[in-house]
């Protein structure tokens, strides 16, 4: 079966791309590669700027995958990642998620799990040896199987996989893991069927060779004797012993013959070591290919399911046609006064704009085909429907049906509040009046209390500070890392200190999120620095008791000559307005707000709004209910020593902030 649309791929730790060759075969398109190695980007760049021009022309081949925000990455399909291997390698020191004494390359793959997070790709194809498996006793794997089955939504396969199973003369034994977004109920993805040898290894070397399989090209040790067992590139041929070249190399990975290499041959050696056996990704690929069109063809029974999130949203919206106006809330989430008339109700992921005729009856106007429908909406949602739909979505776990809610879906012709994307900060467009106000398409954010309490600002590499280590010798990265108590963050900062180190703040690892804060103020980015330390090292959560501890310590104040306590409330309050109405992590912002007001569904199904008309009540309610929260240390890869840039150590800390 050939998938009928021209999927698109992404190749991270590209290397020489193996995995280019492979989907390019398929006849999928490369988007975007990331490769850190010069001397393999020069391999890469000098074979593939012929097939995938546009890499190089828009600047698509990026290097070190940790200095690009995931939403700068074109969309995709599929992606494709080798990850490095060496922390988990027999032949390394197979540190793991630990390997922290040679940049941070042990917790590379998170990186890739933020990726398919923001990107939300059709399926992923991972590659690493086979140690990955049983290392730290499986615990490193079902890390990784947890974050992309449980945390990201994924179905995850894996199955060690030789070079020789599929048509290459090499053992290199290797785990793919594959996983896709829409499976569902269809799940039931399998690798393909093993194939015969396409030749040996007598084929290889033009000669009669002791052995038909090679053994496993790899990087290093090169030159050992042929009956040494660390042997790997010593052949016996024609009763003659000769040492693996760069043209063997390529015939055991499976490049074609028209590859080549603008290196030196101990690079190629390298590069060819590094790479994948591309027979084997391309008869893997090509099955994750075709699972994808049985997918493709089962979509529409797929989509019945939805999280709690996506539930309250559609919740929201029918309370809003039912209800026709909500009250303005003040700092506590209770009802003031002040209220708005709802008179339209528009989402954008509908062609479909719902008009407000009176308490019984709404109309829906069809944009593209101006064709209008009168709904009695009364007989259609009362005080008992909402309360069921209510009661449902607190229910509900993970993905789930509400039957119930078909009916309105269907005759209010609504599936979904959303488009294709969460990076929206107004969820729902609205025309509204009271007795001061009266606006049209006026933007609103949802955040309910239905399921876990909401986030205003979501964890990722993107909310990551860092702060170089001052004082601290190489030597004891290991004694601070294996800190492991329930307090281990404080408890490692503490030991820091007490070994003479010092945590100096330097900035947000990503650009785009020191941008952002810049853009919103100057000091921030220094303030978040203080922040941060206060709150990881004082265990403190409220922002407003945060501040008030800044202010009682006067660290700010000597860094910027500023830090009365009125001046840290009013650029704190700030900020949290402009996360709320303004700016994500991971974009680069423009200053303007792309929502003017907020929706909160409280847990007793009522809906009360913020509204920048009563903007002190916003600001306030923000400063009072926004709390810091420690996310996963392990999935969001902070909390640990690192080197970098010769011997400098660096510590991070990150930013979730919560209602």
């Amino acid at each position: 079966m050939k998938y009928e649309k021209k999927l698109s791929f992404i190749d991270l730790f590209a290397g020489i791309g193996g995995f280019h060759i492979a989907l390019h075969n398929l006849g999928c398109e490369c988007v975007f590669s990331s490769e850190k190695d010069i001397h393999a980007r020069k391999t890469y760049k000098h074979n593939f700027k012929k097939i995938s021009p546009t890499l190089f022309q828009e600047n698509l081949f990026n290097d070190d995958i940790r200095n690009i925000t995931p939403a700068e990455i074109p969309d995709f399909d599929i992606l494709c990642a080798g990850f490095p291997c060496q922390p988990f390698s027999q032949a390394g020191y197979k540190r793991g998620f630990n390997d922290n004494h040679d940049s941070e390359r042990g917790n590379l793959f998170f990186y890739i799990a933020e990726i398919i997070e923001e990107k939300r790709p059709k399926a992923f194809f991972l590659e690493n040896v086979r140690g990955l498996v049983t290392h730290d006793k499986g615990n490193t794997f079902k890390v990784i199987q947890n974050i992309l089955e449980n945390e990201l939504g994924y179905s995850f396969y894996y199955k060690i996989v030789k070079a020789s199973d599929y048509g290459l003369p090499q053992l290199r034994p290797r785990v793919f893991i594959v996983g896709f977004r829409d499976e569902g109920f269809m799940k039931g993805f399998t690798f393909p069927p093993k194939k015969p040898l396409k030749y040996n290894m007598s084929d290889v070397w033009g000669g009669n060779c002791s052995r038909e399989i090679g053994f496993t090209l790899r990087v290093g040790g090169r030159g050992s004797k042929i009956d040494d067992r660390r042997n790997w590139d010593a052949y016996l041929v024609d009763g003659e012993v000769k040492q693996l070249g760069v043209e063997q190399g390529k015939k055991l990975q499976g490049f074609p013959d028209c590859f080549e290499f603008p290196v030196s041959n101990t690079q190629a050696i390298k590069q060819l070591g590094n790479s994948v056996a591309i027979d084997a990704v391309q008869a893997v690929a090509g099955q994750l290919i075709n699972h994808l069109q049985i997918l493709e063809n089962e979509k529409t029974q797929m989509k019945k399911t939805k999280n709690k999130g996506e539930w309250t949203e559609l919740l929201v919206f029918v309370k809003l046609l039912a209800e026709q106006q909500f009250s303005l809330s003040d700092k506590n989430l209770n009802a003031t006064s002040n209220y708005f008339k709802v008179q339209k109700v528009t989402t954008h992921n509908t062609e479909f704009e719902y008009y407000i005729i009176d308490k019984d009856a709404i109309k829906v106007f069809n944009k593209q085909t101006k064709e209008e429908t009168n709904i009695k909406i009364g007989s259609l949602l009362n005080v008992d429907v909402l309360g069921d739909l209510k009661n449902a979505i607190i229910q509900g776990k993970r993905t789930f049906t509400i039957p119930q809610f078909d009916t309105i879906k269907n005759d209010l012709k609504i599936n979904a509040v959303k488009g294709g994307t969460n990076k929206q900060k107004a969820d729902i467009l609205l025309d509204i009046e009271n007795k001061q106000v009266q606006k049209q398409n006026e933007g609103f954010g949802i955040k309910s209390y239905l399921g876990s309490k909401p986030t205003l600002l979501n964890a990722s590499g993107n909310t990551n500070f860092i702060f170089e280590v001052k004082g601290l010798e190489v030597s004891q990265i290991d004694r601070i890392n294996e800190i492991e108590t329930k307090t281990k963050l404080k408890d490692r900062i503490e030991e820091i200190e007490k070994l003479g180190g010092k945590l100096v703040y330097k900035g947000a690892e990503k650009e785009t999120m020191e941008y952002n804060l810049k853009l919103s103020d100057s000091s921030m980015p220094r303030l978040i620095g203080e922040i941060l330390l206060s709150f990881y090292k004082k265990r403190t959560t409220k922002i407003s008791d945060i501040i008030d501890e800044i202010h009682k310590n006067g660290q700010f104040n000597k860094l910027t000559n500023y830090g009365d306590k009125q001046f840290l409330e009013v650029k704190t309050k700030k900020l949290l307005v402009d996360i709320l109405l303004g700016f994500f992590a991971g974009t680069k912002w423009n200053g303007e707000y792309e929502s003017n007001g907020t929706l909160v569904m409280k847990k007793n199904g009522d809906l009360l709004g913020f509204h920048i008309v009563d903007f002190k009540n916003l600001k306030n309610y923000l400063f009072e209910n926004i709390k810091l929260d420690t996310p996963s240390t392990t999935r969001h890869r902070f909390g640990k020593v690192y080197k970098e840039n010769g011997n400098k150590l660096f510590f991070k800390l990150n930013l979730q902030l919560r209602f």
